[in-house]
């Protein structure tokens, strides 16, 4: 059984070309285009992945983050975090709340892909 990735982004040229990528390397995708849609994807659909942006509408990627590691049942949801804001204070931050990687925009497709097949290879 492949395993799912939850793409929550609000920019559509990132999420097509994102799941396109996934899909293409074996993985199930979820889309999400805003916080709160991530957080009901990930309670119903039981993700092993989320790709996170951080500022999202409704709920930001840090909220989001901070939601799945404050439940038990979501601790083997790996948290990769997608932002442009890439200076310490937001690495720290998203790193404290719980992600599990975080990934600054733009990013190189070929590493990403890399840093998630590691994240998944031991859940």
């Amino acid at each position: 059984m492949s395993k799912k990735i939850l793409v929550a982004d609000d920019e559509p040229n990132i999420v097509t070309a994102l799941e396109f990528l996934l899909q293409r390397h074996g993985y199930g995708v979820l889309i999400a285009r805003n916080g709160e849609e991530a957080l009901q994807l990930v309670e119903r659909d039981r993700p092993d992945l989320v790709l996170l942006d951080v500022m999202m509408p409704l709920r930001s990627g840090y909220e989001v983050c901070k939601a799945i590691r404050q439940r038990a049942d979501l601790a083997h949801v790996k948290v990769v975090m997608l932002s442009a804001k890439g200076r310490d204070a937001e690495v720290t931050k998203g790193l404290a709340l719980g992600a599990d990687l975080y990934v600054t925009k733009p990013f190189s497709t070929r590493e990403l892909l890399a840093r998630i097949d590691g994240l998944l290879a031991g859940s």
